[in-house]
């Protein structure tokens, strides 16, 4: 299949101040149209042609090895991104609903000690990556980061909320502060598709034809 970038449920103004318009639009048609386009071309003639990012995400071992570290890349560039877009929304919530909201008092007492040890994943990433809240299939959670455009998909966890600490994603408007860009961002967490992915939790089968 052919990936296309997906379209926001939102302008590019919406979610100021906590994000600005001008790296909101850079951050989505630059960034990760590039990541789409890369991709698309990459996967033509592989075992991934008609594969879902998912699939892609989880078996990246049929990847061709010349073109595996791309795939690995770029696969990983448009997946994160499509989850981060969604994981927003102008206004925000306060705080987490249902389940999720249960899960993370068991693990962490309460709600500010879960932010806590998410902002300091965070700030604490090395170079470019992600900070994510995951949980395995079974529904336990924890906090994890990872480099790059690598995302916790890969290791079997499901993703329940992502965070990009790249520098395209904060510096026009916040510099070298990624510690207060990842404090102002929970005003714009979308906790519904958050409570929505943790109930929905599941692996895809897959259906890409590479015999696994």
């Amino acid at each position: 299949m052919s990936f296309e970038l997906i379209k926001l449920n939102y302008a590019y103004d919406a979610l100021e101040p906590v994000i600005d318009k001008e790296t909101m639009e850079i951050h989505h048609s630059k960034h990760h149209q590039a990541y789409v386009n890369n991709l698309n071309n990459l996967i033509k003639d592989t075992v991934f042609e008609e594969a879902s990012l998912e699939e892609i995400l989880t078996h990246l071992e049929h990847a061709p090895e010349e073109k595996k570290n791309g795939i690995r890349n770029n696969v990983g560039g448009v997946f994160n991104h499509n989850l981060f877009w969604e994981s927003m929304i102008p206004g925000g919530s306060k705080e987490p609903i249902g389940e999720v909201a249960k899960k993370i008092n068991e693990k962490f007492g309460n709600f500010e000690t879960f932010k806590a040890e998410f902002n300091k994943k965070g700030a604490g990433q090395f170079g470019s990556g992600w900070v994510w809240l995951v949980c395995d299939k079974e529904g336990n959670i924890e906090v994890v980061s990872t480099p790059n455009q690598d995302s916790p998909i890969s290791c079997g966890k499901i993703i329940l909320l992502g965070n990009d600490v790249w520098e395209h994603a904060y510096y026009l408007r916040y510099q070298n502060k990624r510690a207060e860009y990842l404090k102002e961002w929970w005003k714009v967490v979308n906790w519904d598709i958050v409570e929505k992915r943790y109930q929905n939790r599941n692996y895809n089968e897959c259906s890409c034809g590479c015999g696994c």
